[in-house]
């Protein structure tokens, strides 16, 4: 079912003042557990890229890991899992990013993606961009080709998506949310 013909919107809830005050946190876990809502939203994040010549989807832990999971399900892909710092068994490589209140780091095996190989970054939201512009950086040092980014939700007032096609990264997302 086309994501379209869904209001997932509407499918998203919205929790005032988490993780502190003055933040509205838009919590997908709805979304998820509505099999119709969860259909679109993966078959929106899918089906730009169904002839893109992708490789791999990679997901951002920990929500990423669930859409991003499915998305390469669909493409006949595999999946790069990308995890906070000390959460991978094997060799790693990382990158930093800046936080609020300091600095954390994302990783992915090292030997995870070939030389070249073409990657659909998957997350379920964008908002500052920070940790989407770190697994980008973190892909393109392993020697991955970014194809694009693709998120459920957009917190365009936040500038994240701005901040990715800054850096030539191909933003895709299903439904945007004014305010944060």
């Amino acid at each position: 079912m086309p994501a379209d013909t869904v209001d997932l919107k509407s499918l998203i809830r919205t929790i005032p003042d988490y993780p502190k005050p003055g933040i509205l946190f838009r919590d997908i876990t709805t979304l998820l557990a509505d099999p119709v809502g969860l259909r679109a939203a993966v078959d929106g994040l899918v089906w730009p890229f169904l002839s893109s010549g992708i490789d791999y989807v990679a997901g951002i832990e920990a929500r990423g890991f669930i859409l991003g999971g499915a998305v390469a399900h669909e493409l006949g892909r595999g999946f790069v899992p990308i995890r906070k710092k000390g959460k991978l068994p094997s060799r790693t490589i990382g990158q930093d990013y800046s936080l609020e209140y300091g600095i954390d780091t994302i990783e992915i095996h090292a030997d995870a993606i070939h030389h070249n190989a073409r990657i659909l970054l998957v997350d379920d939201l964008i908002a500052t961009g920070g940790t989407a512009e770190a697994a980008t950086e973190l892909i393109r040092r392993s020697g991955g080709e970014i194809v694009a980014a693709a998120f459920v939700i957009d917190l365009p007032d936040l500038g994240g998506a701005a901040r990715l096609a800054a850096k030539d990264v191909a933003v895709h997302t299903l439904v945007s949310f004014e305010g944060h």
